[in-house]
């Protein structure tokens, strides 16, 4: 069977329909668009066909390019691989080229076939750029459906066309969201935004599109860019209009990307280069970039992080092999903001939840926050009213733990305060069946100690969601020393269930996340400690690809809160404590009521509205600039290196056991870095042994804490990487 087949009907319309079997959305690979191209070239020489319509078989059209192949072509592309890269990108372009000419004359445009494409569903990445080849676009009224080109999210940018046919179709403003965010919208936005040319009942789709190719006639048949009056919308950069939207376009790419992203760049210069030619010419040099960042390994780093192994983690790479353990009916114990979330998520996903807390106004509100979530979801179109009403449903908030009979799973998501959790989860098991599995929510207490209290070690596992739940997409599931394989599963399978991605750590202080995120942030308090001025530390973040500076995230989670850690880790730690100079920084504003955003006061000053209004004033008085001041490459790395040489630590120590996962969970948990495809990627692409002579010269200005682990140092003396070692990421560290 082939992904694509054709059939033409008595009037002479021939439908294209796109079907990958054995798949339950359509992605498209090298040899699916040969087969593509082929049937093309058929309708267009058969002269029994008045014109084609695309479709596709499924209730999407297509998810996009197999980003696997991508992954591959560099390694496929022979001797000369930027020359096998460019090849093979530009053969993508004549075929759909092809479909765009459908037969005209080069000159009069004369002669041609019309071809519409007829969208049932969600059309990503190439699901978009084949439609916009085409001559007109039909999408059914689908709100779920998303368009869009998110491949700016994955370390590439649309390369088959969409980046020169969205900016000559928009202008280079009006596709700038769509092209450098990603931004994906329901059909009603694209036919808005000028992408999408019809949304009609889903019902009607194909026979809208076979009437409409049908009547086309003259112009409808041949793109406003390939006539001879086409001016770019918002005007080219030679134009005085022009030339301020593409300054305004630059300035965009660096506020949101501070040049981290190779990508964004090589994005932008297509567009400008190719807006300063005709169009068979705009397509080259989007070819050029295109090859330009495939050979760029942030961008194989990321697509091998972002797709390939998330893919693999949601699917369960590294689950124990038992039946599936989906979750039927959920106890979530405290409704407060992470409970009331988990809560959401959950009912979200179809799961009867009982939510508990100790008061019935404690326990309404907490389902209140569903309501206001949905009640946004209804105000995008993302939802019905009758969808709000079912997901409330689902959702009976109680104050006794009696109403948790016949949960198979329940997570404990109270105070973070071991003895209140204890007395908790052991109040809960008079009410359970000896076969519910207990989970607690924490991102700090050791998993081991807390399953004292449920009685049943085996069945108690760590469930560690980030906060806010309905949007952080990661979630730690923390195995304790006598977690058995059921409750790991089931751990899993709810997690999946509710549409985010698992990861898998052994218990240890602060897990996986927080102990790489805990170095970040301290390295950062120390450097203002030893007057290397916050802005340079905040901007140096940024530019090095982190989302928020190590001051600004401190204030985001409190400052009492890094205190209270600071305590706690000093007292588990003894003499072995080295975070002093950071204690001295963080201990005296706390005391003086500075507890960051959610007092208003923090390293950052802010108004009234919790905004942000530039640096507390006294920063400066207290820790003055030194006169001798680090380059920006050096504050970066001690940034970067704080944590990535935890994450090589969690993995030698075995609290992380799949580099994979390591590399996802630093993404998607705390943003590290995501043009570097995460830690040990990162390793990969800077070279274990320039890794280690970096950290040799850390570790001789800074300290100890930046000396390279064992397996780092070892994997340099080998000339190793770590997903030449590790393979699939399960290898073991020693």
């Amino acid at each position: 069977m082939t992904d694509f087949t054709m059939q033409t009907d008595d009037q002479g319309v021939a439908v294209i329909t796109w079907d990958v079997p054995g798949r339950s959305m359509n992605v498209l690979n090298l040899d699916s668009l040969r087969d593509l191209d082929a049937l093309v070239r058929q309708a267009l020489e058969d002269p029994a066909v008045a014109g084609l319509v695309i479709t596709s078989g499924k209730k999407d059209f297509a998810a996009g390019m197999d980003l696997a192949v991508i992954a591959a072509m560099k390694d496929n592309a022979g001797d000369e691989p930027a020359r096998g890269l460019f090849d093979g990108i530009m053969s993508m372009h004549h075929a759909l080229r092809r479909i765009e000419r459908a037969g005209m004359a080069p000159k009069t445009n004369a002669g041609g076939k019309p071809v519409a494409a007829a969208l049932p569903g969600t059309a990503l990445g190439i699901g978009l750029e084949i439609p916009l080849a085409c001559h007109r676009i039909f999408a059914a009224d689908n709100p779920r459906a998303k368009i869009g080109l998110p491949e700016i999210k994955v370390g590439i940018f649309p390369g088959a066309g969409g980046t020169t046919r969205l900016v000559r179709k928009l202008g280079a403003m009006g596709a700038s969201p769509y092209l450098l965010e990603g931004r994906t919208m329901d059909p009603q936005a694209a036919k808005f935004a000028g992408i999408v040319d019809e949304v009609v009942p889903p019902d009607e789709l194909l026979e809208r599109a076979r009437a409409w190719v049908l009547s086309a006639v003259g112009t409808d048949l041949s793109k406003p860019w390939d006539r001879k009056d086409y001016k770019m919308p918002g005007g080219a950069p030679y134009h005085p209009a022009g030339y301020m939207t593409f300054v305004g376009a630059s300035a965009m790419v660096n506020g949101k990307t501070w040049g981290a992203y190779p990508n964004a760049k090589a994005l932008l210069s297509a567009v400008y280069e190719g807006a300063l030619v005709n169009f068979d010419a705009a397509l080259r040099i989007e070819a050029r970039w295109f090859t330009n960042i495939l050979m760029n390994p942030s961008s194989s780093a990321m697509i091998r992080s972002l797709f390939l192994n998330m893919q693999a983690l949601q699917k369960g790479a590294n689950r124990p092999g038992l039946p599936d353990q989906k979750v039927k009916r959920l106890g979530v114990i405290g409704a407060g903001m992470m409970g009331a979330g988990i809560a959401h998520v959950a009912a979200q996903a179809g799961i009867e939840v009982v939510l508990v807390d100790s008061s019935e106004e404690a326990a309404a509100r907490g389902k209140g926050h569903s309501e206001t979530l949905l009640d946004k979801d209804m105000s995008r179109r993302r939802i019905t009213g009758e969808k709000k009403a079912e997901v409330l449903s689902r959702i009976t908030p109680t104050t006794g733990y009696a109403a948790l009979s016949g949960c198979d799973l329940v997570v404990e998501a109270v105070f973070e305060d071991p003895k209140v959790k204890a007395d908790v989860i052991g109040g809960l098991l008079a009410h359970v069946g000896p076969d519910c599995i207990i989970a607690t929510n924490t991102s700090t207490l050791p998993i081991s100690d807390l399953a004292r209290a449920a009685d049943r070690a085996e069945r108690f596992v760590g469930i560690h969601f980030f906060s806010p739940v309905d949007k952080m997409q990661l979630v730690e599931v923390i195995r304790g020393r006598e977690t058995g394989d059921l409750a790991v599963a089931k751990a899993l399978d709810f997690t999946r269930q509710i549409g985010k991605t698992p990861i898998i750590v052994n218990d240890a202080r602060f897990f996986y996340a927080n102990r790489c995120i805990i170095p970040y942030l301290n390295e950062g308090v120390r450097m203002v400690a030893e007057g290397v001025p916050p802005v340079f530390v905040e901007n140096a973040a940024k530019l090095a690809g982190m989302p928020v500076g190590p001051l600004q995230l401190i204030d985001e989670i409190s400052l009492d809160l890094a205190v209270k850690i600071a305590r706690a880790t000093k007292s588990a730690l003894g003499d072995a404590y080295r975070d002093d100079d950071v204690d001295r920084v963080l201990f005296p504003m706390t005391e003086e009521g500075r507890l960051g955003r959610k007092a208003r006061a923090g390293f950052y000053a802010y108004d009234d509205s919790g905004e942000r209004t530039g640096f507390w004033p006294e920063l400066a008085r207290r820790f003055p600039a030194a006169d001798d001041q680090p380059d920006l490459k050096e504050v970066q790395n001690r940034l970067l290196f704080a944590q990535v040489l935890e994450a090589v630590r969690a993995l030698e120590d075995g609290v992380l056991t799949d580099i994979r996962e390591g590399d996802v969970g630093a993404i998607l948990g705390w943003g590290f870095a995501p043009w570097s495809g995460g830690p040990f990627s990162w390793l990969d692409i800077l070279g274990a042994r320039e890794a280690v002579r970096q950290c040799d010269d850390l570790a001789a200005r800074h300290g100890d804490r930046f000396a390279a682990p064992r397996l780092l140092r070892e994997m340099a003396d080998r000339g190793e990487t770590f997903y030449g070692r590790f393979g699939s990421g399960t290898a073991k560290a020693a």
